[in-house]
């Protein structure tokens, strides 16, 4: 009886030694693979908000790391505000866009708190002749059908900040036409638009006060082309 406990129990444990090593080598087998499509996915949003023809460095690997106390707006937090540790740990990152080493534009990732399911996570970017080169929705969970037309390829919602100056930044304009602000908001739902505005102005104020130390900063991501 103890020696087929122990068979079995060998069986079992050899099972299991080959079932990790498999999920092992497969990871290991995919992983450069991963986070080269990712890396690809992030340069083609990149130049849906930033013209190519505008930069010539490697953008995706240009960039400086900024965490929720160096920059509390890109994370939906006011200055004064009292973060956990763990918001604390969370980073973003704002990509440098250069053309012969001159600054060309910036796009920083960030979340708004407010959506109507949670966090939505853009991409925004400012140019160097101080307007929106464009926003992008990264992630988000919103109501399929309702709030996802901030994604642009359901909805072109979210292209009518292209173009707007930086410097208007502060207007009481920034806000859905139902708070008496300048962006349209869907029908039958607000919340996930004015979240996406309040999102896509504090990083806008960000990144113009933060434009030439941004330049200045030491790489963080990676040799630059």
């Amino acid at each position: 009886m103890s020696n087929t406990i122990i068979r079995h129990g060998l069986i079992l444990g050899l099972f299991a030694l080959i079932t990790s090593g498999i999920i092992a080598l497969t990871d290991w087998a995919t992983r450069d693979r991963i986070a080269q499509q990712a890396q690809q996915t992030l340069i083609t949003t990149l130049n849906k908000i930033i013209p190519a023809t505008q930069y010539n460095n490697a953008i995706a690997n240009d960039c400086i790391i900024v965490n929720a106390a160096q920059a509390p707006e890109l994370f939906g937090l006011s200055a004064s505000s009292n973060p956990s540790q763990d918001l604390y740990k969370r980073v973003t990152h704002i990509y440098r866009a250069k053309f012969d080493d001159k600054p060309a534009a910036l796009a920083v990732e960030t979340v708004t708190p407010n959506g109507y399911s949670g966090n939505i996570t853009l991409l925004v970017a400012i140019l160097s002749d101080n307007t929106i080169g464009g926003v992008r929705v990264l992630e988000h969970k919103e109501t399929p059908g309702l709030g996802d037309k901030i994604e642009e390829r359901i909805s072109p919602w979210i292209t009518q900040f292209t173009g707007f100056t930086t410097a208007s930044v502060n207007d009481s304009m920034w806000a859905v036409k139902k708070d008496n602000g300048r962006f349209d908001q869907f029908t039958g739902a607000t919340i996930t638009p004015r979240a996406v505005v309040q999102g896509v102005q504090g990083a806008v104020k960000y990144l113009n006060e933060h434009w030439q130390s941004t330049f200045d900063a030491a790489n963080q991501c990676g040799a630059t082309e």
